[in-house]
């Protein structure tokens, strides 16, 4: 494990520290740490910052409320880099957005500004998908069209899609295998939105479950697996 002062800081005595949502991957924001502000996240569990302009430490969310809470602090094979693993408390970017990362870059004509895009795994970028497709009508869409049939609907196609998902792991190619698991996926995500849940409530849960014996964990609260 290294110690604050085995890391590679700049001439100005700063490091910079990405923070990454630990449960889906998305990178909330960059900023600078000092010395004293890297102590201070690693002893409040609170990520703290230094301003480069106001030459002061900063504490993420002291303001606006919106914390990040940080599991742990990892540093890169050079030790000049670091990424805080964070539980966020609401958006990261001071525009409302959950990431400050959102403004493309040479993807389109120029002259012609791109739609933001937020620099989002892939689920989460399908869920929000999901999300709004749930705002258009059936007739164009199918996750529409599967949202407007009720959660009753919803739950058959989740159970058709695990068959033939099950069938394909017993008899059927690994493209089969593959295939059928994304539908699986596409199905639980759309009943998710259903049901108003975040894909990463669902990410938190497995999470509470690593460690702990299956047995165990599916005793202690009377259903389902956990973790083996």
């Amino acid at each position: 494990m290294l110690a604050v002062d085995d890391l590679k800081w700049d001439a100005q005595g700063l490091i910079p520290a990405v923070a990454q949502d630990r449960l889906t991957g998305q990178v909330r924001m960059l900023a600078w740490m000092n010395r004293e502000a890297l102590q201070a996240t690693l002893d409040s569990g609170l990520a703290t910052f230094f301003s480069r302009s106001r030459g002061a430490l900063w504490r993420k969310g002291e303001t606006s409320g919106h914390v990040l809470r940080v599991s742990e602090v990892v540093a890169d094979c050079d030790a000049d880099s670091l990424v805080l693993l964070v539980d966020p408390e609401g958006p990261s970017c001071h525009t409302g957005r959950a990431t400050c990362f959102f403004r493309n870059v040479g993807r389109t004509a120029a002259g012609v500004e791109p739609v933001p895009e937020d620099a989002t795994p892939f689920l989460l970028s399908l869920e929000a998908e999901i999300r709004q497709r749930a705002e258009s009508t059936a007739a164009k869409s199918y996750t529409r069209s599967l949202l407007d049939k009720g959660i009753e609907h919803i739950g058959g196609k989740i159970t058709e899609e695990a068959g033939e998902l099950s069938q394909a792991l017993r008899a059927e190619s690994d493209a089969r295998v593959t295939s059928e698991a994304a539908d699986v996926v596409y199905h639980v995500l759309v009943g998710l939105r259903a049901r108003g849940i975040e894909w990463r409530s669902v990410i938190e849960a497995l999470a509470a479950r690593a460690g702990r014996s299956g047995h165990a964990e599916k005793a202690s609260r009377g259903q389902g697996p956990g973790v083996t």
